[in-house]
């Protein structure tokens, strides 16, 4: 059964995917309401978006499991817009209809992708019972914390998401013995794209907390773990932080899409094939300018989606642009009470800087959970 409009005339929107851009959007909508004479629908498997800044603190102890959630379901709630908790499985974008997991059709007019991408570690690595894909975010954290002791850890992948994940790992909360902690970082090294002033403070901080970085690809062969020929078993863990694949119903949907699968979007989010289609986040690629997968883009990306929704709603053109700044502050915890800040060619090192990464990543939580009690 497709579940149609609400009444004759009503247009629907649909959010598919609860991500960093969305939650902007469903805070828009709360502040401003609905566009008139709109239907409006979440699509997300998951009442709650987890933000993947604050996990590596809570692997560390700083954070409790649960400090980094968005609460979805209060602030659809509170917009007045119908949640359904499945995911995307598929897409008609000439027909306008989204088929769920659970095979439900549902129709729109208008519709917005930040679903993310998909994991791809056992596509790069092999397949193997210990190995943890950081992508879900959500799934990562339930298997994570469902393991018992851990004595050797391997982590797979030099992006500044491996390279926390390394640190976090190495002083885990609880543990009575630190890990062992190896970081396959991949024949780039170390944070590849980053200042060599961060760079170089990043391998004197893994140096210093005794853990082992390899420039080598991890592969599984004959179910022992490899890097660059050398062998990391034992192992009692692979955690890993490989980047974003795209979805398969991305391309299969015959929506124009990049090299890579992901969806293909202009200046505005907007999709380059399909004017009524919108996307943000991991699942999109501009293709006006390169533009790295990375949360912040989709953080700052949510307000002019938004923006342009609502326009697109009232039957105007799309005006908002993201443009990202010449640079971003990526401030990376190292899991000892201090962390290392990154702006472009500057890199600095100190509590201070956990201090202000605790303060920014609560303050961005605490938004949104004001934003879900408002009147």
């Amino acid at each position: 059964m497709i579940p149609q409009t609400a009444s004759f005339g009503t247009q629907t929107v649909m959010l598919l995917g609860g991500g960093h851009a969305h939650v902007a959007v469903l805070a828009d909508w709360v502040k401003r309401g609905v566009p008139a004479g709109v239907r409006a629908v979440l699509l997300t498997p998951e009442r709650h978006l987890r933000y993947s800044g604050m996990v590596p603190g809570w692997i560390a102890g700083q954070h409790a499991r649960d400090d980094g959630l968005v609460d979805l379901a209060a602030l659809a709630a509170r917009a007045g817009v119908e949640l359904v908790l499945d995911r995307c499985n598929g897409l008609d974008p000439e027909a306008r209809v989204v088929r769920t997991a659970a095979g439900e059709a549902i129709r729109f007019d208008v519709a917005s992708f930040d679903t993310g991408g998909e994991g791809q570690a056992a596509r790069l690595l092999g397949d193997d019972p210990r190995l943890i894909d950081v992508r879900p975010i959500g799934a990562f954290v339930d298997r994570l914390a469902a393991l018992g002791p851990l004595t050797r850890i391997v982590v797979v992948g030099g992006g500044a998401g491996g390279v926390e994940l390394a640190f976090a790992l190495r002083n885990r909360a609880g543990a009575t013995v630190r890990p062992d902690v190896t970081l396959a970082a991949g024949p780039g090294g170390l944070l590849p794209g980053f200042a060599p002033a961060v760079q170089a403070r990043a391998a004197r901080a893994l140096a210093r907390q005794g853990i082992t970085v390899l420039a080598a690809d991890a592969r599984f062969a004959g179910g022992a773990i490899m890097a660059g020929g050398q062998s990391l078993e034992p192992a009692d863990c692979i955690i890993a932080a490989t980047g974003s694949a795209a979805p398969q119903w991305v391309r299969a949907s015959g929506i124009a899409a990049d090299a890579a699968g992901f969806l293909a979007v202009d200046a505005y989010q907007r999709s380059t094939s399909h004017p009524h289609i919108f996307a943000a986040g991991d699942v999109a690629a501009r293709t006006d300018r390169p533009l790295v997968h990375s949360g912040v883009h989709a953080v700052f990306a949510g307000p002019v989606l938004a923006a342009n929704l609502r326009a697109v709603l009232a039957g105007e053109a799309p005006r908002r642009i993201y443009r990202p700044r010449w640079n971003n502050l990526y401030l990376m915890n190292t899991g000892d009470g201090s962390a290392i800040a990154s702006y472009g060619p500057l890199a600095a090192e100190g509590r201070w800087v956990l201090t202000l990464k605790h303060w920014i990543d609560k303050r961005w939580i605490a938004q949104y959970a004001r934003i879900a009690q408002m009147a």
